[in-house]
């Protein structure tokens, strides 16, 4: 029924929207779209991010993930492997403090994919994943 992708849309707490549009903006290099007071949209690979201004934000739990303690919520994307090392090099170079480093995971199994966590500027966690070959996305 749903065979192609389409631009997904997520919005998220933030409690500084200049430290968000710096963040998404210049490490993550997202172009903006609408901006309010409270909000700005960000063109996130082709998809609606929204940073709506909160009170607070922060992952809460995690869960065991292939021996990695994956945080709970999380949001990210899937980029090709020369995107994926170029951003892992970017943000290396930014002094980003990983909760878990870049590495493969599922290592010769169905689903192998590259993949780091990291918290934006508010606590939020991001997944940053790639995949040599994209069939493993789904795969069980």
């Amino acid at each position: 029924m749903f065979n192609s992708l389409q631009p997904f849309h997520l919005a998220f707490p933030v409690t500084d929207l200049a430290i968000a549009r710096e963040f998404y903006g210049k490490v993550l290099d997202c172009q903006e779209g609408r901006v309010s007071n409270k909000s700005i949209v960000f063109n996130f690979f082709g998809h609606q991010l929204v940073a709506h201004l909160a009170s607070h934000a922060k992952y809460h739990d995690t869960n065991l993930v292939d021996g990695d303690h994956v945080p709970i919520p999380h949001f990210g994307i899937v980029l090709t492997m020369d995107q994926w090392h170029h951003l892992v090099k970017k943000l290396q170079n930014a002094g980003a403090k990983f909760l878990i480093e870049p590495h493969i995971r599922f290592k010769g199994k169905s689903g192998e994919q590259a993949t780091m966590f990291f918290l934006d500027p508010f606590g939020n966690a991001l997944e940053f994943k790639a995949f040599n070959n994209t069939k493993g996305i789904f795969s069980k």
